[in-house]
């Protein structure tokens, strides 16, 4: 969650990657992609686009 409080934009997966220093693999991006999308069923975070996430701003 301190990757998307210390974005100004709105990230994808592979940038999440990038951000906590992961190897970018297509399976890893993946997975983080899987995790973005449950946090964003659990209303932790938004997608605003197709595979692009944010943090919900009150």
């Amino acid at each position: 969650m301190a990757v998307f409080a210390a974005a100004e934009a709105p990230l994808r997966a592979r940038q999440v990657c990038e951000a906590v220093d992961m190897e970018i693999a297509p399976n890893n991006i993946n997975n983080i992609r899987l995790k973005l999308k449950r946090l964003t069923e659990r209303g932790i975070l938004v997608e605003t686009e197709q595979d692009v996430f944010t943090q919900p701003r009150p």
